[in-house]
């Protein structure tokens, strides 16, 4: 079953790059009590994820905050050290985005994996922006295509809360 918009996130654990290395973060802990823009992509350094998602929200994450946005969250089923490098080389890290890893395992749980072989991405994350609240999913923007940025950019979630 594919999320959608009024229900509870499943619990999970991503990754993070910590001070003394890989960190779970709980999806409970992370969204519990709090209001939280979640985007992903289909992998670090792909083109669209690069040079246009990940930048539409290094464009609007003030914009989030102003609106009551407690953190903006990037993940992607990548190892913790490919986001951590990501992070650094798109701004998203200094911007207060945080890069969280999954395994996969959260991506299926939400029902949102995909292959797409003929780029070697197995197991990857459809791309998609939510608003949480709670740990409630209140919006969800879910692009049809891999290669397109359009509903789940930075801009039109923003337009939205």
């Amino acid at each position: 079953m594919t999320i959608s918009a009024g229900d509870k996130l499943p619990e999970a654990n991503l990754i993070r790059l910590g001070a003394n290395g890989p960190e779970a973060v709980s999806v409970s802990d992370l969204t519990r009590g709090r209001k939280v823009v979640i985007f992903a992509v289909p992998g670090a350094f792909t083109p669209t994820c690069h040079s246009a998602h990940v930048p539409s929200f290094v464009r609007t994450i003030d914009q989030f905050k102003a609106k009551g946005v407690d953190e903006v969250v990037c993940i992607s089923v990548n190892d913790v050290f490919v986001m951590k490098a990501w992070g650094e080389a798109t701004g998203a890290t200094a911007a207060g985005i945080s890069m969280l890893s999954d395994t996969g395992e959260y991506t299926k749980a939400l029902g949102l994996s995909f292959d797409g072989a003929a780029a070697g991405l197995i197991g990857r994350s459809k791309r998609y922006a939510m608003y949480v609240v709670d740990g409630v999913v209140e919006k969800l923007h879910l692009e049809e295509s891999p290669g397109a940025c359009e509903i789940s950019g930075g801009e039109a979630l923003l337009a939205e809360i």
